[in-house]
C-alpha cells in the first residue's frame, strides 16, 4: 500500500511539472496597457458582457473622451446561419454558424484610427427537426460560445496595443 501511495505521489508529481514546462497557466486577466477607455459606436450584442470584461481586468469605462487613454469603437456584427448539408430526401443535416465583429482603436491625442479589426468565429452543428427545442438550445448556446470567444479575442488583441499613460 506504501508503494501505491508513493507511485500516485511521484505521477502527480511528474504531470504537475510536465503541465508546467509546457507553458500551461489558467486564464487570468488580460494584461491591458491602459486603465481607461471611451467605448462608442454600435451597441451590440456583446456590448454589456464587453464592458463586464473590461471591470473585470481592472479597465474603467469613461463616458468622456478626454478621460479616456484608450478609444474602442464597435462597428458591426452579424449573425450568419448557413446549411450545409441535406439529407437525400432534401431535409437540412447541418447547419454552420457564423459570427463577425469589428472595431476599431485610436489614441486619444491622434486624430487616426486604426484599421478596422475583424474577429470571426464559426461553428458547425447537427441539425434534426425531431429534437427541435433541444437543437434550437443548442444553437442558442454556440452564439453565446461563439460572442464569448470574439470577446476574449478583442481582449488579447487590445493587450498587444501599448499605450502610454497620461
Amino acid at each position: 500500500m506504501k508503494k501505491f501511495a508513493r507511485f500516485n505521489f511521484v505521477s502527480i508529481f511528474l504531470l504537475c511539472t510536465t503541465l508546467a514546462a509546457c507553458g500551461f497557466q489558467l486564464r487570468g486577466v488580460a494584461n491591458l496597457s491602459f486603465k481607461t477607455i471611451f467605448v462608442q459606436g454600435n451597441t451590440l450584442s456583446i456590448s454589456r458582457e464587453l464592458n463586464q470584461s473590461f471591470k473585470t481586468n481592472g479597465i474603467q469605462v469613461v463616458n468622456k473622451v478626454e478621460d479616456a487613454e484608450l478609444l474602442l469603437e464597435l462597428l458591426d456584427e452579424a449573425n450568419e446561419k448557413r446549411i450545409l448539408s441535406l439529407s437525400g430526401g432534401g431535409v437540412v443535416r447541418e447547419y454552420e454558424l457564423n459570427y463577425r465583429i469589428s472595431y476599431r482603436t485610436r489614441d486619444p491625442a491622434s486624430e487616426t484610427w486604426s484599421t478596422p479589426q475583424l474577429v470571426q468565429s464559426r461553428r458547425d452543428f447537427s441539425y434534426n427537426d425531431n429534437a427541435l427545442l433541444g437543437k434550437l438550445d443548442e444553437e442558442n448556446k454556440l452564439n453565446t460560445d461563439m460572442r464569448n470567444d470574439a470577446i476574449r479575442e478583442i481582449m488579447r488583441r487590445l493587450s498587444a496595443i501599448k499605450v502610454t499613460p497620461k
